[in-house]
């Protein structure tokens, strides 16, 4: 049965330093969630994910899970499975040994160690796979190796920490998509770590962005894309990241495939604002075209990015400058001193 997660106040000092790795982190999960733990490198994502699963204790605060307090318990009381960036299967073992070692450890009979892999085998198509050893595997079949050794312990949550890094850009894609699938077949509550954002949008139920060990903000993938709290989450998501344009005490944001050229809208501008782009240069990428150039008409001048859709044929060249729209219900407004945002002005 799935379960929640829940870190209160939790927070994790190495040593003697002053600056936490993790600083108060309020956090709780929702029954068989798919949670996406995103931000940068050094950000606490991981040592948060290594406190929930009990390999690393906590400076201050709880971890909760199923609503009971497990501080000081050992990884394997707390019903919790990991799967590492590193597989960490042992190469002279075959596919079934690794999976049934976990069992193996826990003296559990022979026949129902069998039954068990089988069973995990069958679900993330390993079975005709069973007899061979990790080196005779793909980086994929590797990975679904690792998550069916998880699997057969029967978890309450399971918690991944990068696990698809060390595959190429194509096995990624397939094996998002086999991650996703098993959550949803399998319905247990999962905590993923990942510094990708498309991972991240593309997987998660709700994510939690990250900075310096605090949680920025938390919510749906569309929503935290579409209004980011404050202007670290606006420029972390999306590629190309969102505009900001300082303007009049204020910083005006809007992603960069919000903006129009004036005349595909025609004379319907209401609720629009028109602004002009000076076209510095152009690139070419997968049928888009992201113009980069300077904005006037928004706020000060500022560099921006445009991205066009292969659908808008609107001619444009580089050393030109073209009028563009932007909704004002797409505009993000941001407090230039607490970067955080704010309402936007009337009209």
């Amino acid at each position: 049965m799935a379960v929640t997660v829940e870190a209160v106040g939790l927070t994790k000092v190495y040593g003697g330093g002053r600056t936490p790795a993790v600083d108060h982190v309020d956090l709780a999960t929702e029954e068989g969630e798919y949670l996406v733990l995103l931000g940068p490198s050094g950000c606490g994502k991981t040592t948060l994910l290594r406190m929930i699963a009990g390999l690393e204790q906590p400076t201050e605060g709880e971890v909760r899970i199923g609503g009971e307090v497990v501080n000081g318990l050992p990884p394997r009381a707390r019903r919790i499975a990991m799967v590492f960036q590193s597989y960490a299967l042992y190469p002279h073992k075959t596919v079934r040994q690794n999976i049934e070692f976990p069992l193996k450890a826990e003296k559990q009979p022979t026949a129902k160690r069998r039954e068990r892999a089988e069973w995990a085998a069958e679900l993330l198509g390993l079975s005709a796979l069973l007899d061979r050893r990790p080196r005779q595997l793909s980086g994929g079949e590797r990975q679904r190796v690792a998550l069916a050794r998880a699997l057969v312990r029967e978890p309450s949550v399971f918690l991944l920490d990068e696990p698809l890094s060390n595959l190429d850009a194509k096995l990624r894609a397939t094996a998002r998509d086999d991650l996703k699938d098993f959550h949803e077949r399998v319905g247990t509550t999962t905590i993923y770590v990942t510094h990708d954002q498309v991972e991240a949008m593309g997987m998660g139920d709700r994510i939690v962005v990250m900075l310096d060990g605090q949680v920025r903000q938390v919510g749906p993938p569309q929503a935290v894309y579409e209004g980011p709290a404050d202007t670290f989450v606006a420029t972390f998501l999306g590629s190309p990241p969102m505009n900001l344009v300082p303007r009049e005490g204020t910083i005006v944001g809007f992603r960069p495939e919000k903006a129009l050229p004036a005349e595909v809208l025609g004379a319907a501008l209401d609720g629009h604002r028109r602004w002009t782009l000076d076209v510095q240069r152009i690139e070419y990428l997968s049928g888009d075209r992201h113009l980069h150039g300077v904005a006037t008409g928004l706020g000060e001048q500022a560099p921006v990015i445009v991205r066009l859709p292969a659908t808008v044929l609107t001619p444009i060249e580089t050393g030109t400058k073209h009028e563009f729209v932007v909704r004002d219900d797409d505009l993000c407004w941001f407090d230039p001193e607490t970067e955080k945002a704010i309402d936007g002005p009337a009209g």
